[in-house]
């Protein structure tokens, strides 16, 4: 695939030098770890091409990207900017519509159409049902209480109990082994949430 090195360079030079440092989920860190996740995906899953499988790198690399623009409605930016790149860097205007999709498909409340967007999707929020669930929330709680999008852990749990249940996995291992770690974790939040309100009136 022309350009593919090159385009892969160049994103993560934008991703390290042009995301805001009070991003502390949506740094450079969470698109390593999406696009690591993406690469787990494609050895357990040995009928995608190699050509697909550098387009879902690619849409991995760039789902985030709008980060360096703007906190509001990011994907639609991310999806510019990896219009603008692509084109830059001769890429077809089949494989920029795919990329385009599978950026997309990542906003909330997820939307995959096809196999690699499901990958996607899933990649995208696979801490939801591994055991670093906590550490990797506690540096979204950080981020949106320094944009002022939340402003205390009791808010913040009710929040995540909300997007927990309203979130569905869409591919087979994802369903099998994040699925029931979630489940877990809503019991939990939910039981932390119910002893804040008992110490409140206790």
């Amino acid at each position: 695939m022309k350009g593919y090195i090159q385009l892969r360079q160049k994103a993560l030079e934008i991703l390290n030098t042009k995301l805001s440092k009070k991003l502390y989920y949506h740094g450079v860190h969470h698109t390593l770890d999406v696009l690591n996740v993406c690469n787990q995906y494609l050895k357990r899953d040995n009928k995608i091409s190699k050509y697909d499988a550098k387009i879902l790198r690619l849409g991995a690399l760039f789902h985030d990207m709008g980060f360096t623009v703007s906190n509001i409605n990011h994907e639609e930016r991310s999806a510019e900017i990896a219009e603008e790149l692509m084109i830059a860097h001769q890429f077809s205007t089949k494989d920029i519509k795919v990329v385009k999709g599978l950026i997309m498909a990542t906003r909330i409340p997820q939307s995959p159409k096809n196999k690699l967007e499901k990958i996607i999707c899933d990649s995208d929020l696979d801490y939801l049902g591994r055991d670093d669930f906590y550490e990797i929330s506690n540096e979204l709680y950080k981020e949106l209480k320094a944009y002022a999008l939340i402003h205390n852990k009791k808010e913040w749990n009710i929040a995540q109990v909300k997007f927990l249940e309203a979130h569905s996995y869409h591919t087979p291992f994802a369903k099998k082994f994040r699925q029931p770690n979630k489940e877990k974790r809503i019991a939990e939040l939910k039981k932390l949430i119910m002893k804040t309100e008992n110490s409140l009136f206790g």
